[in-house]
Protein backbone atom coordinates (compact mmCIF):
# COMPACT_ATOMS: atom_id res chain seq x y z
CA UNK A 1 0.00 0.00 0.00
CA UNK A 2 1.56 3.14 -1.11
CA UNK A 3 1.57 6.36 1.01
CA UNK A 4 -0.74 8.58 0.13
CA UNK A 5 -0.50 12.73 0.87
CA UNK A 6 -2.89 15.61 -0.17
CA UNK A 7 -1.75 19.47 -0.95
CA UNK A 8 -4.47 22.19 -0.79
CA UNK A 9 -4.25 25.71 -2.34
CA UNK A 10 -5.96 27.92 -0.43
CA UNK A 11 -3.18 30.75 -1.02
CA UNK A 12 -5.10 33.12 -3.37
CA UNK A 13 -7.41 36.12 -2.72
CA UNK A 14 -10.08 35.79 -5.18
CA UNK A 15 -10.43 39.30 -6.40
CA UNK A 16 -13.20 38.40 -8.87
CA UNK A 17 -15.00 37.95 -5.56
CA UNK A 18 -15.00 41.82 -4.74
CA UNK A 19 -14.66 40.71 -1.02
CA UNK A 20 -12.97 41.61 2.06
CA UNK A 21 -13.20 37.59 2.89
CA UNK A 22 -10.71 35.61 1.37
CA UNK A 23 -12.17 33.31 -1.34
CA UNK A 24 -11.91 30.10 0.00
CA UNK A 25 -13.58 30.80 3.35
CA UNK A 26 -16.60 31.68 1.32
CA UNK A 27 -19.55 29.49 2.98
CA UNK A 28 -20.78 26.90 0.82
CA UNK A 29 -23.72 25.24 3.10
CA UNK A 30 -22.66 27.17 6.19
CA UNK A 31 -18.99 25.94 5.71
CA UNK A 32 -16.01 27.55 4.21
CA UNK A 33 -15.91 26.12 0.68
CA UNK A 34 -12.09 24.59 1.83
CA UNK A 35 -13.45 23.38 4.84
CA UNK A 36 -15.56 21.05 2.33
CA UNK A 37 -12.48 19.87 0.58
CA UNK A 38 -10.76 19.12 3.89
CA UNK A 39 -13.96 17.48 5.69
CA UNK A 40 -13.61 14.95 1.88
CA UNK A 41 -9.84 14.75 2.69
CA UNK A 42 -10.08 13.62 6.07
CA UNK A 43 -12.14 10.80 5.36
CA UNK A 44 -9.44 9.08 3.20
CA UNK A 45 -6.74 7.51 4.63
CA UNK A 46 -3.88 9.96 3.83
CA UNK A 47 -0.85 10.08 5.55
CA UNK A 48 -0.96 13.50 5.60
CA UNK A 49 -2.29 16.60 4.30
CA UNK A 50 -1.11 20.23 3.87
CA UNK A 51 -3.16 23.50 3.29
CA UNK A 52 -1.10 26.34 1.05
CA UNK A 53 -2.20 29.70 2.57
CA UNK A 54 -0.72 32.99 1.40
CA UNK A 55 -3.62 35.90 2.15
CA UNK A 56 -5.21 35.76 5.22
CA UNK A 57 -3.48 32.78 6.34
CA UNK A 58 -4.25 33.53 9.77
CA UNK A 59 -8.09 33.54 9.54
CA UNK A 60 -8.14 30.31 7.06
CA UNK A 61 -6.16 28.82 10.31
CA UNK A 62 -8.80 30.44 12.75
CA UNK A 63 -12.02 29.11 10.92
CA UNK A 64 -10.86 25.51 9.56
CA UNK A 65 -11.73 22.54 11.78
CA UNK A 66 -9.67 19.96 10.95
CA UNK A 67 -6.43 18.34 11.09
CA UNK A 68 -4.36 19.62 7.76
CA UNK A 69 -0.48 21.21 8.63
CA UNK A 70 -0.60 25.13 7.03
CA UNK A 71 2.54 26.06 5.04
CA UNK A 72 2.81 29.97 4.30
CA UNK A 73 3.18 30.76 0.33
CA UNK A 74 4.53 34.29 1.12
CA UNK A 75 4.35 35.29 -2.86
CA UNK A 76 1.72 34.20 -4.96
CA UNK A 77 3.70 33.20 -8.20
CA UNK A 78 1.58 30.68 -9.04
CA UNK A 79 -0.05 27.16 -8.98
CA UNK A 80 3.67 25.23 -9.60
CA UNK A 81 5.07 27.53 -6.87
CA UNK A 82 2.45 26.82 -4.57
CA UNK A 83 3.29 23.14 -4.52
CA UNK A 84 6.62 23.82 -3.90
CA UNK A 85 6.50 25.01 -0.63
CA UNK A 86 5.75 21.49 0.78
CA UNK A 87 8.54 20.19 -0.91
CA UNK A 88 10.55 20.45 2.17
CA UNK A 89 7.86 17.98 3.92
CA UNK A 90 7.49 15.77 1.25
CA UNK A 91 9.86 15.76 -1.45
CA UNK A 92 12.00 12.42 -0.26
CA UNK A 93 9.30 10.19 0.32
CA UNK A 94 7.71 7.82 -1.92
CA UNK A 95 3.78 7.52 -2.69
CA UNK A 96 1.13 9.30 -4.03
CA UNK A 97 0.52 12.88 -4.04
CA UNK A 98 -3.21 14.56 -4.80
CA UNK A 99 -3.21 18.58 -5.95
CA UNK A 100 -6.72 20.06 -5.50
CA UNK A 101 -7.83 23.28 -5.37
CA UNK A 102 -9.59 25.15 -2.33
CA UNK A 103 -12.29 26.61 -4.44
CA UNK A 104 -13.49 22.89 -5.35
CA UNK A 105 -15.75 22.47 -2.46
CA UNK A 106 -18.26 19.84 -4.87
CA UNK A 107 -15.31 16.87 -5.32
CA UNK A 108 -16.40 14.32 -3.35
CA UNK A 109 -14.57 11.87 -1.55
CA UNK A 110 -15.83 9.07 -3.51
CA UNK A 111 -14.59 10.71 -6.77
CA UNK A 112 -11.26 11.61 -4.67
CA UNK A 113 -10.91 7.95 -3.90
CA UNK A 114 -11.55 6.80 -7.28
CA UNK A 115 -8.87 9.44 -8.80
CA UNK A 116 -6.46 7.91 -6.06
CA UNK A 117 -7.39 4.24 -7.42
CA UNK A 118 -7.28 4.96 -10.99
CA UNK A 119 -3.54 6.84 -10.49
CA UNK A 120 -2.01 3.84 -8.76
CA UNK A 121 -4.00 1.02 -11.16
CA UNK A 122 -2.30 2.14 -14.04
CA UNK A 123 0.60 2.61 -12.80
CA UNK A 124 0.86 6.37 -14.04
CA UNK A 125 3.55 9.14 -13.15
CA UNK A 126 0.83 11.83 -13.07
CA UNK A 127 -2.80 11.60 -13.10
CA UNK A 128 -5.31 14.26 -14.23
CA UNK A 129 -9.00 14.65 -13.16
CA UNK A 130 -11.52 15.61 -16.08
CA UNK A 131 -14.88 15.62 -17.16
CA UNK A 132 -16.86 16.49 -20.24
CA UNK A 133 -19.06 19.52 -20.17
CA UNK A 134 -21.13 21.00 -23.32
CA UNK A 135 -19.64 23.94 -23.54
CA UNK A 136 -15.95 23.46 -22.98
CA UNK A 137 -14.85 27.50 -23.65
CA UNK A 138 -12.09 28.38 -21.15
CA UNK A 139 -11.04 25.24 -20.23
CA UNK A 140 -7.91 23.64 -20.77
CA UNK A 141 -8.39 20.34 -23.48
CA UNK A 142 -7.71 16.81 -22.55
CA UNK A 143 -5.96 15.62 -25.96
CA UNK A 144 -5.66 11.72 -25.62
CA UNK A 145 -3.42 9.16 -27.69
CA UNK A 146 -4.54 5.99 -29.39
CA UNK A 147 -3.60 3.76 -25.84
CA UNK A 148 -6.22 6.45 -24.06
CA UNK A 149 -3.64 8.56 -21.76
CA UNK A 150 -2.95 11.54 -21.85
CA UNK A 151 -0.84 12.96 -24.88
CA UNK A 152 -0.87 16.95 -23.93
CA UNK A 153 -3.60 19.60 -22.22
CA UNK A 154 -4.10 22.36 -24.63
CA UNK A 155 -5.19 25.80 -23.25
CA UNK A 156 -8.38 27.30 -25.03
CA UNK A 157 -6.15 29.95 -26.36
CA UNK A 158 -3.77 27.62 -28.28
CA UNK A 159 -6.45 24.56 -29.32
CA UNK A 160 -6.80 24.59 -33.14
CA UNK A 161 -9.82 23.64 -34.65
CA UNK A 162 -10.12 20.26 -34.21
CA UNK A 163 -9.10 20.83 -30.52
CA UNK A 164 -11.64 23.30 -29.79
CA UNK A 165 -14.03 20.10 -30.56
CA UNK A 166 -13.02 18.27 -27.86
CA UNK A 167 -15.17 18.39 -24.77
CA UNK A 168 -13.21 17.00 -21.95
CA UNK A 169 -11.42 19.11 -20.31
CA UNK A 170 -8.65 19.62 -17.41
CA UNK A 171 -10.60 20.34 -13.77
CA UNK A 172 -7.37 21.05 -11.46
CA UNK A 173 -7.08 18.06 -9.88
CA UNK A 174 -4.06 16.18 -9.90
CA UNK A 175 -2.46 12.71 -8.80
CA UNK A 176 1.47 12.45 -8.91
CA UNK A 177 3.95 9.96 -8.59
CA UNK A 178 5.31 12.65 -5.03
CA UNK A 179 9.39 12.20 -5.71
CA UNK A 180 8.98 12.98 -9.82
CA UNK A 181 6.38 15.62 -9.13
CA UNK A 182 8.94 17.55 -6.94
CA UNK A 183 11.61 17.04 -9.25
CA UNK A 184 9.83 18.30 -11.83
CA UNK A 185 8.76 21.71 -9.98
CA UNK A 186 12.28 22.13 -9.81
CA UNK A 187 12.34 22.27 -13.67
CA UNK A 188 8.73 24.37 -14.10
CA UNK A 189 9.78 28.28 -16.13
CA UNK A 190 7.67 31.10 -15.40
CA UNK A 191 8.69 32.15 -19.17
CA UNK A 192 4.75 33.08 -20.19
CA UNK A 193 3.22 36.56 -19.76
CA UNK A 194 2.33 36.32 -16.45
CA UNK A 195 5.54 35.82 -15.03
CA UNK A 196 3.98 32.44 -12.68
CA UNK A 197 5.02 28.96 -12.40
CA UNK A 198 2.20 26.86 -13.43
CA UNK A 199 1.64 23.09 -12.24
CA UNK A 200 0.31 22.11 -15.49
CA UNK A 201 3.68 21.89 -17.33
CA UNK A 202 5.04 19.54 -14.51
CA UNK A 203 2.70 17.09 -16.90
CA UNK A 204 4.52 18.17 -20.03
CA UNK A 205 8.31 17.60 -18.26
CA UNK A 206 6.72 14.14 -17.13
CA UNK A 207 5.94 13.45 -20.68
CA UNK A 208 8.90 14.61 -22.41
CA UNK A 209 10.92 12.12 -19.93
CA UNK A 210 8.66 9.36 -21.38
CA UNK A 211 6.53 8.87 -18.04
CA UNK A 212 3.03 7.61 -18.73
CA UNK A 213 0.30 10.54 -18.00
CA UNK A 214 -3.25 9.35 -17.59
CA UNK A 215 -6.66 10.68 -17.16
CA UNK A 216 -9.98 9.62 -14.76
CA UNK A 217 -13.00 11.04 -15.90
CA UNK A 218 -15.73 12.03 -13.63
CA UNK A 219 -19.36 12.05 -15.32
CA UNK A 220 -20.81 14.55 -12.85
CA UNK A 221 -18.91 17.67 -14.17
CA UNK A 222 -20.67 19.98 -11.53
CA UNK A 223 -18.29 17.94 -8.75
CA UNK A 224 -15.42 20.11 -10.76
CA UNK A 225 -16.84 23.60 -10.35
CA UNK A 226 -14.29 25.99 -9.03
CA UNK A 227 -15.73 29.11 -7.37
CA UNK A 228 -13.99 32.20 -8.26
CA UNK A 229 -16.92 34.60 -8.31
CA UNK A 230 -19.69 35.09 -6.28
CA UNK A 231 -22.04 33.45 -9.79
CA UNK A 232 -19.95 30.22 -9.10
CA UNK A 233 -20.80 30.50 -5.57
CA UNK A 234 -24.46 30.67 -5.87
CA UNK A 235 -24.58 27.91 -8.24
CA UNK A 236 -22.33 25.46 -6.10
CA UNK A 237 -24.34 26.76 -3.22
CA UNK A 238 -27.53 25.15 -5.39
CA UNK A 239 -26.01 22.26 -6.38
CA UNK A 240 -25.30 21.07 -2.96
CA UNK A 241 -28.12 21.89 -1.67
CA UNK A 242 -29.65 19.41 -3.87
CA UNK A 243 -27.35 16.93 -3.48
CA UNK A 244 -27.78 16.92 0.96
CA UNK A 245 -32.06 17.43 -0.16
CA UNK A 246 -31.91 14.20 -2.43
CA UNK A 247 -29.93 12.15 0.69
CA UNK A 248 -32.42 13.12 3.25
CA UNK A 249 -35.24 12.48 0.51
CA UNK A 250 -33.85 8.87 0.26
CA UNK A 251 -33.39 8.47 3.93
CA UNK A 252 -37.35 9.03 4.53
CA UNK A 253 -37.58 12.24 5.25
CA UNK A 254 -40.88 14.10 3.36
CA UNK A 255 -39.68 17.45 1.64
CA UNK A 256 -42.24 19.28 0.00
CA UNK A 257 -40.37 21.76 -2.01
CA UNK A 258 -36.78 21.01 -2.25
CA UNK A 259 -35.55 23.89 -4.35
CA UNK A 260 -36.59 26.00 -1.61
CA UNK A 261 -35.67 24.26 1.58
CA UNK A 262 -32.06 24.59 2.94
CA UNK A 263 -30.69 22.13 5.09
CA UNK A 264 -26.94 22.16 6.06
CA UNK A 265 -24.28 19.28 5.90
CA UNK A 266 -24.40 18.54 9.78
CA UNK A 267 -28.13 18.43 10.46
CA UNK A 268 -29.51 14.64 10.91
CA UNK A 269 -33.32 14.25 10.45
CA UNK A 270 -34.97 10.80 10.97
CA UNK A 271 -37.79 8.95 8.63
CA UNK A 272 -40.99 10.18 8.47
CA UNK A 273 -39.74 13.63 9.15
CA UNK A 274 -41.59 16.26 7.31
CA UNK A 275 -40.29 19.84 6.47
CA UNK A 276 -42.31 22.48 4.57
CA UNK A 277 -41.24 25.17 2.06
CA UNK A 278 -39.46 28.05 2.81
CA UNK A 279 -37.36 26.20 5.28
CA UNK A 280 -34.05 26.91 7.25
CA UNK A 281 -31.93 23.88 9.01
CA UNK A 282 -28.76 24.91 9.87
CA UNK A 283 -25.94 23.72 12.70
CA UNK A 284 -25.62 20.37 14.44
CA UNK A 285 -29.19 20.15 14.28
CA UNK A 286 -30.86 16.75 14.78
CA UNK A 287 -34.92 16.13 14.20
CA UNK A 288 -37.06 13.25 15.65
CA UNK A 289 -39.06 10.67 14.10
CA UNK A 290 -42.38 12.10 12.94
CA UNK A 291 -41.74 15.65 13.48
CA UNK A 292 -43.26 18.31 11.15
CA UNK A 293 -41.33 21.27 10.82
CA UNK A 294 -43.82 23.84 9.17
CA UNK A 295 -43.19 26.45 6.08
CA UNK A 296 -40.56 29.30 6.47
CA UNK A 297 -39.44 28.07 9.79
CA UNK A 298 -35.71 28.64 10.92
CA UNK A 299 -33.92 26.03 13.20
CA UNK A 300 -29.75 26.51 13.95
CA UNK A 301 -28.07 23.98 16.32
CA UNK A 302 -31.18 22.26 18.18
CA UNK A 303 -31.73 18.78 19.11
CA UNK A 304 -35.60 18.25 18.45
CA UNK A 305 -37.78 15.35 19.51
CA UNK A 306 -40.47 12.84 17.64
CA UNK A 307 -43.79 13.81 16.71
CA UNK A 308 -43.12 17.65 17.23
CA UNK A 309 -44.44 20.42 15.69
CA UNK A 310 -42.75 23.64 14.63
CA UNK A 311 -44.97 26.26 12.92
CA UNK A 312 -43.19 29.32 10.98
CA UNK A 313 -41.26 30.01 13.91
CA UNK A 314 -36.95 30.31 14.83
CA UNK A 315 -35.41 28.10 16.92
CA UNK A 316 -31.78 28.23 18.09
CA UNK A 317 -29.19 26.78 20.36
CA UNK A 318 -31.68 24.81 22.14
CA UNK A 319 -33.36 21.54 23.03
CA UNK A 320 -36.73 20.61 22.60
CA UNK A 321 -38.80 17.53 23.57
CA UNK A 322 -41.28 15.16 22.15
CA UNK A 323 -44.61 15.93 21.31
CA UNK A 324 -43.98 19.62 21.45
CA UNK A 325 -45.87 22.31 19.57
CA UNK A 326 -44.17 25.59 18.79
CA UNK A 327 -45.42 28.79 16.93
CA UNK A 328 -46.80 29.94 14.71
CA UNK A 329 -44.23 33.07 15.36
CA UNK A 330 -42.84 31.94 18.32
CA UNK A 331 -39.03 32.50 19.10
CA UNK A 332 -37.01 29.91 20.42
CA UNK A 333 -33.58 31.64 21.80
CA UNK A 334 -30.51 29.76 22.96
CA UNK A 335 -30.23 27.68 25.85
CA UNK A 336 -33.74 26.94 26.15
CA UNK A 337 -34.78 23.19 27.32
CA UNK A 338 -38.30 22.63 26.49
CA UNK A 339 -39.75 19.49 28.09
CA UNK A 340 -42.28 16.70 27.06
CA UNK A 341 -45.96 17.72 25.25
CA UNK A 342 -45.47 21.33 26.09
CA UNK A 343 -47.34 24.25 24.27
CA UNK A 344 -45.27 27.10 22.94
CA UNK A 345 -47.82 29.43 21.52
CA UNK A 346 -48.00 32.53 19.30
CA UNK A 347 -45.33 35.29 19.43
CA UNK A 348 -44.16 33.92 22.49
CA UNK A 349 -40.08 34.43 23.24
CA UNK A 350 -38.48 31.63 25.75
CA UNK A 351 -34.54 32.60 26.50
CA UNK A 352 -32.39 30.49 28.97
CA UNK A 353 -35.37 28.40 30.33
CA UNK A 354 -36.51 25.33 31.19
CA UNK A 355 -40.35 24.31 30.80
CA UNK A 356 -40.86 20.86 32.08
CA UNK A 357 -43.64 18.49 31.11
CA UNK A 358 -46.85 19.44 30.13
CA UNK A 359 -46.65 22.80 30.32
CA UNK A 360 -48.46 25.69 28.36
CA UNK A 361 -47.24 28.91 27.30
CA UNK A 362 -49.86 30.05 24.69
CA UNK A 363 -49.34 33.61 23.41
CA UNK A 364 -47.86 36.88 23.78
CA UNK A 365 -45.15 35.74 26.70
CA UNK A 366 -42.13 36.62 27.15
CA UNK A 367 -40.06 33.66 29.36
CA UNK A 368 -36.56 34.71 29.58
CA UNK A 369 -34.01 32.74 32.66
CA UNK A 370 -36.58 31.02 34.36
CA UNK A 371 -37.43 27.61 35.69
CA UNK A 372 -40.94 26.41 34.60
CA UNK A 373 -42.47 23.07 36.38
CA UNK A 374 -45.05 20.46 35.05
CA UNK A 375 -48.27 20.95 34.55
CA UNK A 376 -48.04 24.78 34.61
CA UNK A 377 -50.28 27.11 33.04
CA UNK A 378 -48.66 30.50 31.65
CA UNK A 379 -51.44 32.99 30.61
CA UNK A 380 -51.70 35.43 28.28
CA UNK A 381 -48.84 38.21 28.16
CA UNK A 382 -46.98 36.89 31.08
CA UNK A 383 -43.64 38.41 31.35
CA UNK A 384 -40.81 37.12 33.74
CA UNK A 385 -38.88 40.65 34.39
CA UNK A 386 -35.75 39.09 34.20
CA UNK A 387 -33.00 42.08 33.86
CA UNK A 388 -32.68 45.26 36.16
CA UNK A 389 -30.76 46.67 33.98
CA UNK A 390 -27.07 45.47 35.37
CA UNK A 391 -28.14 41.45 36.07
CA UNK A 392 -30.20 38.73 35.10
CA UNK A 393 -32.19 37.15 38.14
CA UNK A 394 -33.86 33.90 37.66
CA UNK A 395 -38.31 33.38 37.89
CA UNK A 396 -39.11 29.53 39.39
CA UNK A 397 -42.81 28.72 38.49
CA UNK A 398 -42.98 24.89 40.36
CA UNK A 399 -45.46 22.30 39.19
CA UNK A 400 -49.31 22.67 38.60
CA UNK A 401 -49.08 26.74 39.41
CA UNK A 402 -51.48 29.30 37.16
CA UNK A 403 -50.61 32.25 36.39
CA UNK A 404 -53.23 34.86 35.03
CA UNK A 405 -53.13 36.66 32.16
CA UNK A 406 -50.87 39.73 31.89
CA UNK A 407 -48.86 39.32 34.55
CA UNK A 408 -45.35 40.51 35.62
CA UNK A 409 -43.26 38.32 37.26
CA UNK A 410 -40.12 40.81 38.94
CA UNK A 411 -37.23 37.89 39.55
CA UNK A 412 -35.35 36.63 41.84
CA UNK A 413 -38.77 35.56 42.57
CA UNK A 414 -40.46 31.86 43.40
CA UNK A 415 -44.09 30.81 42.38
CA UNK A 416 -45.02 27.88 44.57
CA UNK A 417 -46.71 24.67 43.71
CA UNK A 418 -50.17 24.67 42.96
CA UNK A 419 -50.36 28.44 43.71
CA UNK A 420 -52.24 31.09 41.54
CA UNK A 421 -50.90 34.41 39.94
CA UNK A 422 -54.38 36.55 39.36
CA UNK A 423 -54.51 38.34 35.86
CA UNK A 424 -52.50 41.50 35.74
CA UNK A 425 -50.73 41.05 38.82
CA UNK A 426 -47.37 42.03 39.38
CA UNK A 427 -45.40 39.84 41.74
CA UNK A 428 -42.18 40.89 43.59
CA UNK A 429 -42.23 38.54 46.38
CA UNK A 430 -42.32 34.99 46.59
CA UNK A 431 -46.00 32.76 46.37
CA UNK A 432 -46.38 29.86 48.68
CA UNK A 433 -47.51 26.97 47.91
CA UNK A 434 -51.13 26.56 47.11
CA UNK A 435 -52.00 30.39 47.33
CA UNK A 436 -53.65 32.82 45.83
CA UNK A 437 -51.86 36.07 44.58
CA UNK A 438 -53.04 39.31 44.00
CA UNK A 439 -51.07 42.01 43.66
CA UNK A 440 -53.20 45.26 41.50
CA UNK A 441 -54.42 48.11 42.86
CA UNK A 442 -58.12 48.13 43.49
CA UNK A 443 -60.28 49.12 40.65
CA UNK A 444 -62.07 52.61 41.09
CA UNK A 445 -64.73 53.97 38.77
CA UNK A 446 -64.92 58.03 38.70
CA UNK A 447 -69.02 58.65 37.51
CA UNK A 448 -68.98 60.97 34.37
CA UNK A 449 -65.09 61.91 34.64
CA UNK A 450 -64.80 60.92 30.60
CA UNK A 451 -67.86 63.20 29.82
CA UNK A 452 -66.32 66.38 31.63
CA UNK A 453 -62.86 65.52 30.07
CA UNK A 454 -64.37 65.77 26.58
CA UNK A 455 -66.24 69.17 27.09
CA UNK A 456 -63.23 70.95 28.22
CA UNK A 457 -61.63 69.43 24.30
Amino acid sequence: MQNKYAIVLAAGQGTRMKSKLYKVLHPVMGRPMVQHVLDNLQALDLSKTMTIVGHGAEKVKEQIDTTTQFILQEEQLGTAHAVKQAAPMLEQKTGVTLVICGDTPLITKQTIAALFDHHMESKAKATVLTTTIPDPTGYGRIIRGESGNVERIVEHKDATADQLAVNEVNTGTYCFDNQLLFEALNRVSNDNAQGEYYLPDVLEILKKSGEKIAAYQTSDSDETIGVNDRVALAKAEKIMKHRINIQHMKNGVSIIDPDHTYIEPDVSIEADVLIEPGCVIKGKTTIGTGSHIGAHTEINNCQIGENTLIKQSVAADSIIGDRVTIGPFAHIRPQAAIGDEVKIGNFVEVKKARIEENSKVSHLSYIGDAEIGKNVNVGCGTITVNYDGENKFLTKIEDDAFIGCNANLIAPVTIGKGALVAAGSTINKDVPADALSIARSKQENKEAYAKRLNKLK
